[in-house]
């Protein structure tokens, strides 16, 4: 189910830290670029329905981290991003505090998809897996694509 921001009873249903419990991509990632490590997701409520994320990445042995928007489009629960090359998808679970983020669109030419199965809090939730892997047999993914990068609550420099 797809839900957009000001159909909920209170808007700050998307604002708040999400951890990515797991992650799927469609075969376009060699190895070498999965994530091991990952960290909490910010995401804030725009008045106008768009989501603003603040996301950190752990590349080149340091922390990156970055903010982008993703611009409401007409359809309930799809957003726009990186000026129109990527469309995100946000689709609701049935388990509490769980949504499965999908981006998909062009990278350096080629087709790229990553979905990850957000949560509110970044314990193991069996039940909210197993929905995951639902969708990526719904989404025609490969299981096998399938990572369970680790969580880290920051992200620290090492040579700081």
């Amino acid at each position: 189910m797809c839900v957009w921001p000001w159909e909920m009873d209170r808007r700050d249903l998307y604002s708040g830290t999400w951890y990515p419990k797991a992650m799927v991509h469609n075969g376009s990632l060699p190895h070498c670029k999965l994530p091991t490590r990952v960290f909490p997701v910010k995401v804030i409520a725009l008045e106008d329905g768009d989501l603003e994320a603040t996301v950190t990445v752990w590349k080149d042995d340091r922390c990156h981290e970055f903010k982008f928007v993703m611009r409401k489009t007409k359809e309930p629960g799809i957003y726009s991003t990186f000026h129109g090359k990527k469309t995100v998808h946000v689709e609701k679970t049935s388990v509490e505090g769980h949504y499965i983020f999908y981006c998909e669109g062009l990278h350096n030419g080629k087709s790229f998809g990553m979905g990850k199965l957000m949560g509110r809090n970044p314990e193991e939730n069996p039940e909210a897996m197993e929905e995951f892997k639902k969708f990526i047999q719904r989404m025609e993914l490969q299981e096998e694509n399938m990572f369970v990068p680790e969580i880290r609550d920051e992200c620290v420099n090492e040579s700081d």
